[in-house]
Parts: C-alpha cells; structure tokens; sequence
C-alpha cells in the first residue's frame, strides 16, 4: 500500500500494462493499493479507478 496518491496511481497503470489484465486502483484507510479486478469483490474496498490495459486511460 502507499500512501502517495500519483505514485500510486503511475504504478497502478504500469501493472495494468505489465500483466495485461484489467487493475482496480483502490482506497482503503489512509492508503492506496492496486489488484487484478477479477480478484476483488465490489464492495470490499472504496473503487477510485480501473485500468484498463486494452484501453488506453482508465475504463469507465
């Protein structure tokens, strides 16, 4: 987890692309974190954004 909202965002973005499969970029607590979407349930953390490696930018 980071607590840096960019850095955690830019890293988000780069695993989406590293592992070609879409990531949810997540807030829990103070911090930030990223998982593969098909590994999260939709109402275990707060959604701020999916990456989405097959689009370009975040999958809306």
């Amino acid at each position: 987890m980071s607590n840096d909202l960019s850095l955690a965002q830019n890293h988000a973005f780069q695993l989406a692309r590293t592992l070609m499969v879409p990531v949810t970029f997540f807030r829990s607590g103070d911090g930030f974190g990223v998982l593969p979407s098909v590994e999260l349930e939709d109402d275990e953390v707060e959604t701020l954004i999916e990456y989405d490696p097959f689009n370009i930018g975040p999958a809306h």
